[in-house]
């Protein structure tokens, strides 16, 4: 779908947490939040089950109270404030929308209940339509409309009040999958169309890496990490975010000074920007992503080259996942990706020694108690 309302460039608002905490029955679930959302960025709240991403996203929409702190949008502290006045809209996991009303009605029901005229309302709501690809469909009953469709009337019903800050809660959750991957396009080119502040609560890393221009990884209540999609997947912060963001090797490991770490009966050396620089004896984790190593131009003397013996193989489409026990360290297997056009050159099949290099520039040092 590509949107054919005017654009409205910087139209998104700003929004700044300060000290945020947040109780259900006495027990803390957000523990002095502290974030900036630039206006017209687009923001994925990402974590586990429990880790109070979705309370944030109500506490700034005014549906969860605050117990202190700060939330500053446009200069002004919206914390005390009803949802109305805040200035946000927001659509729903479930997308709450009226089965006994149609389309139309449903787009335009805030804006009935802020006191606009018929005409007002009616022209808005055409406009939603247009914009949404939902023409022709305004007197149907919402319960008559595909889960596509009725994503868009939510969107539609929440884009109406022309919001300066959009808040998505789980959105897609309950479309298949076609559909989801069509709908990640759609609210994203809105969002940008419009200059909107959005910020997305998922629990689905892919939906988060590919929608938003920043993530902000969630744990226990309190924010792992804050960067683009890219540094929060290339430079974990913490063993928590590697873990949680992609599939990750963790070789257990002892420091040995100097950047020197022993796995098992091997040495390998990290670079000293990617290693806080543990002392020796300390015990440690390796992290490394499985498409982190090299096959072509390896150097004997690269202190991260390594050889084993391929376990199996599992077909990925047009890459495969090889798990191989790699020598000196045969108790702690790694799985590597390869292209399928490197299979049969660097010998990728059960059974066969595989040559490579580890990235130096890719692998991260963290506490082993912290794995």
């Amino acid at each position: 779908m590509e949107p054919k309302t005017q654009a409205r460039p910087g139209s998104g608002a700003a929004i700044s947490v300060r000290a945020l905490q947040v109780a259900y029955s006495g027990t803390r679930v957000l523990h002095g939040v502290d974030l900036d959302f630039a206006p017209g960025s687009f923001t994925a709240l990402l974590g586990s089950s429990g880790c109070g991403k979705t309370t944030l996203l109500r506490s700034l929409s005014g549906f969860v109270p605050v117990e202190s702190g700060s939330i500053v949008v446009g200069g002004k502290d919206v914390a005390g404030l009803p949802p109305e006045k805040r200035g946000m809209a927001m659509v729903f996991q479930s997308y709450a929308l009226w089965p006994h009303m149609t389309v139309l009605q449903n787009i335009g029901y805030g804006l009935k209940l802020r006191g606009k005229s018929r005409a007002e309302i009616a022209a808005k709501v055409g406009e939603m339509l247009n914009f949404l690809g939902l023409a022709g469909y305004e007197n149907r009953k919402v319960t008559a409309l595909s889960g596509g469709q009725r994503q868009r009337v939510a969107l539609g019903r929440a884009l109406a009040i022309d919001p300066g800050i959009l808040l998505l809660d789980e959105p897609l959750s309950n479309l298949d999958a076609k559909i989801r991957l069509t709908m990640r396009h759609e609210i994203r080119a809105i969002q940008q169309r419009l200059g909107l502040t959005a910020v997305h609560v998922t629990h689905d890393r892919e939906e988060a890496m590919t929608m938003a221009d920043r993530l902000v990884i969630m744990q226990a209540g309190r924010v792992a990490q804050v960067g683009t999609p890219e540094e929060v997947y290339d430079r974990p912060a913490s063993a928590f975010v590697a873990n949680f963001v992609g599939k990750v090797n963790r070789l257990q490991a002892v420091a040995e000074g100097d950047h020197w770490y022993r796995v098992g009966n091997k040495r390998l050396r990290c670079l000293p920007d990617a290693d806080p620089g543990f002392s020796a004896g300390r015990e440690v984790s390796l992290y490394l992503r499985p498409e982190d190593r090299v096959v072509d131009g390896l150097r004997d003397d690269d202190p991260l080259r390594c050889a084993g013996v391929v376990r199996s193989v599992e077909f990925l489409g047009s890459n495969c996942m090889a798990e191989v026990a790699i020598e000196g360290i045969p108790d702690q297997p790694m799985h590597l990706q390869f292209s399928l056009n490197q299979m049969d050159e660097f010998k990728v099949h059960e059974g066969g020694t595989v040559h490579f290099a580890l990235r130096a520039d890719r692998l991260r040092v963290f506490p082993a108690a912290a794995a």
